[in-house]
């Protein structure tokens, strides 16, 4: 194969992660099905991609920046009608499989450097998330963000990224992936994470999404200030305080202490009352 004498380039955040007991958590946590269409995004050298054609789904569709290691990707597994390959920037080209119809799960071994970015085209934003949804992303991601993103209110990694993940779907950690599971080891801890995307119906409406983005913007820019501090310039204290009640919010409390369906509880009284004024 033409995978030879090929190295891991940095400038494409490369680690390959060949640790048997982490490729098979993150299969079993896809949960995949016969019928299933898979997004692999930088299959890198192919041992998830292995994995994932043994499963037996319907077909994998993978996308990979390096040039090189898609001459070895589609040398390896080229002559499987199940398998297509994109060469180009995740974050640039179509996701769509070669027959042009969207996959419904994905499998990711993200580059940690386009964490953000690719979270906002896999997943998309409170007031503009990817719809439809995909059903299931499992991606391996630095143990830093897996805990902002999974981590409930009162948790010292809780922040506005928690609050915006978990209203767009249901995130859940599946493993620890430590250094040792690449070569070459990165310097950063790893974990592999879950997430399933709402639908529209159990999304913040686009009038509530903006309301909770300006919230999160002012109440976590200094998240160690209580929020009735952070948040006065809102509305008067007194309709504030009687917002916040209703739904089920102290402004003694810190931002990290509010739970993501609270805010927008709050949002909503805001509008309702910039409605009525």
């Amino acid at each position: 194969m033409t995978f030879s004498g090929h190295t891991a380039r940095k400038r494409f955040g490369q680690h390959w992660l060949n640790d048997e007991r982490v490729l098979d958590r993150i299969v079993q946590a896809a949960e995949l099905q016969q019928a299933d269409r898979v997004l692999e995004i930088g299959p890198g050298r192919g041992a998830l991609t292995e994995r994932l054609i043994a499963s037996k789904v319907a077909a994998i569709h993978a996308v990979e920046l390096d040039r090189d290691l898609v001459a070895g990707l589609q040398e390896r597994f080229g002559g499987n009608p199940r398998f297509s390959l994109q060469e180009g920037d995740v974050l640039s080209v179509p996701l769509e499989l070669s027959d042009g119809s969207p996959a419904e799960k994905v499998v990711a071994n993200i580059p940690y450097n386009i964490t953000g970015p690719l979270l906002n085209r896999l997943i998309g934003r409170l007031d503009h998330p990817v719809d439809p949804p995909y059903q299931r992303l499992v991606l391996l991601v630095q143990q830093e963000v897996a805990a902002r993103i999974c981590a409930h209110p009162g948790h010292s990694s809780f922040s506005a990224l928690s609050v915006r993940m978990q209203l767009l779907g249901r995130c859940t950690q599946v493993c620890h992936v430590p250094p040792r599971c690449f070569q070459p080891p990165p310097k950063v801890q790893s974990e592999v994470i879950c997430i399933d995307p709402f639908p529209a119906e159990l999304r913040p409406i686009s009038a509530m999404a903006h309301g909770v983005e300006h919230l999160l913007k002012m109440a976590f820019l200094s998240r160690r200030k209580m929020l009735r501090n952070t948040l006065a310039p809102v509305c008067p204290l007194d309709q504030l305080q009687t917002l916040a009640k209703a739904a089920g919010i102290s402004l003694e409390q810190r931002p990290q202490e509010v739970a993501p369906e609270a805010w927008v509880a709050l949002a909503k009284g805001l509008n309702q009352t910039d409605s009525a004024a």
